[in-house]
């Protein structure tokens, strides 16, 4: 097996070859004794009994170290040779994109959202997700919204899980500002992150780029005004009658975020300028996982201890929701018809095993199967008093997180425990699909918030202008049958 990061055109690099004990501790006991036995009925094996994987490179990277070796060990077990390769997640829909037009490459590529567009190029994974739900129970509905197309009947993945997006709030300048617990809506974010800005000189960090961190935002701000871009019936709505009046008003928030408590570097920012901006202490508040916390832990051991959580900020009325932040989500393509069994073993191994995954990425992985019952032996972790499934797991660790530092404030997490009931997918509120993916991929949503927030656009020529470029993404989807809505 070979770890590498993965950089278009691809280049071998030589092999790793750790100790079998090494290997055993890092990929899991996992019931090594039970790896032998095909989690998924087989057809026929490939005869050359590999396996290629291309999946993005982890924001906690002891996750890649875990998983790499997870991977080999089950290779081992299975007399398959197994390769994985990382890549910058802004780089896969080009990498896989460049993979299906030669007709070769990887046989497992991990995509976020994007997965959708794919759909006519990929096997089709319903068989994988029925004998999940056998074994682990009901999938969480929105990593559902994330891998099945209703309008053409296929499942198009499987996500294997997903990462809350949540508030990240430095207690320390906050409760001098008078909220010690954060906040807990938009309003106050602008007028007590206004007040933190001009009394001690931090800003919020809320980004209006083309990166990850501000399509997420900009989602849950139109949400949380009671907007969206589509239906549930895939029907572009972002410019029509009253959602485009709560629309504009949701992008005139965020220009007046900007002018009274940021500065125009959030025009250009990176997926990892948020997090450096709160870890080197100059952001009161960011939207993100929880990655940028575990950087502050090894960096900067006082910012982290002074990092605290929120979940999804209120609108005008109430709303709150919140974006998954990333998803995992495997796809085969057809050109790995021929290693399509081994994939879904491998999968199916993965999914068994995700209370590894979960520990092993510090809790930035979530499952998409809670149900999952904890397999016997060393699982690589202390035990959990009582807990048999991976909810349980998941309640204990946010309850009290196993990698707090000395002396740091115990259940700091917890605000995150109900995510599932306030998270949802980029199609909120149907399905996301393949239109979905390409608005998502060409930042519609961040530029039309940049561009008011410059003052480029109003706010209403600003939304007009995203509705009409959604409008057209979705007839040209339309027009290949798939997704669903009233053709224009």
């Amino acid at each position: 097996m070979s770890y590498t990061r993965f950089n278009p055109p691809r280049r071998s690099l030589p092999p790793s070859s750790p100790g079998r004990r090494r290997i055993l501790q890092a990929g899991g006991l996992a019931g090594l004794a039970a790896i032998g036995a095909p989690l998924f009925p087989l057809r026929a094996l490939a005869a050359d009994k590999t396996l290629k994987i291309l999946q993005w490179s982890h924001f906690v990277p002891s996750y890649d170290k875990w998983f790499d070796a997870f991977a080999k060990a089950w290779g081992e077990a299975n007399g398959v040779q197994v390769t994985v390769d990382h890549i910058n997640i802004g780089d896969l829909v080009t990498a896989t994109t460049s993979e299906l037009s030669a007709n070769s490459g990887h046989d497992i590529i991990e995509l976020g959202p994007e997965a959708a567009q794919f759909t006519p190029n990929v096997l089709d994974m319903a068989d994988i997700n029925q004998e999940a739900a056998k074994q682990f129970g009901a999938i969480f509905p929105i990593t559902k919204r994330v891998s099945y197309n209703p309008v053409v009947k296929t499942w198009y993945a499987f996500c294997h899980g997903w990462t809350v997006d949540c508030g990240d709030y430095r207690k320390s300048l906050w409760e001098k500002a008078g909220m010690p617990d954060g906040p807990a809506t938009w309003m106050q974010l602008l007028e007590i992150g206004e007040k933190i800005r001009k009394e001690q000189g931090v800003q919020v960090g809320i980004g209006m780029s083309q990166e990850l961190d501000s399509n997420m935002v900009a989602r849950s701000v139109l949400w949380s005004w009671g907007a969206s871009v589509q239906d549930a019936e895939d029907n572009v709505i972002l410019g029509k009658g009253e959602n485009r009046k709560l629309a504009i008003e949701a992008v005139k928030y965020m220009a007046d975020l900007y002018h009274r408590t940021m500065t125009p570097a959030i025009f250009s920012w990176n997926p990892a300028s948020n997090n450096q901006d709160l870890i080197a202490g100059k952001a009161s508040y960011i939207v993100n996982s929880i990655s940028a916390y575990r950087s502050a832990q090894e960096a900067k051991p006082d910012i982290a201890k002074d990092v605290f959580f929120t979940g999804p900020l209120a609108g005008p009325k109430g709303d709150a929701w919140a974006n998954v932040h990333v998803l995992y989500n495997y796809i085969i393509p057809k050109f790995a018809k021929a290693r399509e069994d081994l994939a879904k073993r491998f999968i199916l191994h993965l999914t068994a095993n995700y209370d590894q995954a979960m520990y092993q990425s510090k809790l930035y992985n979530s499952p998409s199967f809670f149900g999952t019952p904890i397999l016997s032996g060393d699982r690589g972790y202390a035990a959990v008093t009582g807990a048999k499934t991976l909810q349980n797991l998941n309640d204990a660790w946010f309850s009290h997180d196993p990698f707090k530092l000395p002396g740091e404030a115990d259940g700091k997490l917890a605000p995150l425990i109900p995510s599932p009931k306030w998270t949802t997918n980029l199609g909120h509120p149907g399905y996301s699909n393949p239109a979905v993916g390409e608005v998502f991929n060409t930042f519609v949503l961040p530029n039309m918030m940049a561009k008011a927030a410059r003052g480029d656009l109003t706010p209403e020529k600003a939304v007009d202008e995203a509705a009409r470029q959604c409008e057209a993404i979705y007839a040209q989807w339309r027009g290949r049958g798939l997704i669903g809505g009233k053709k224009t």
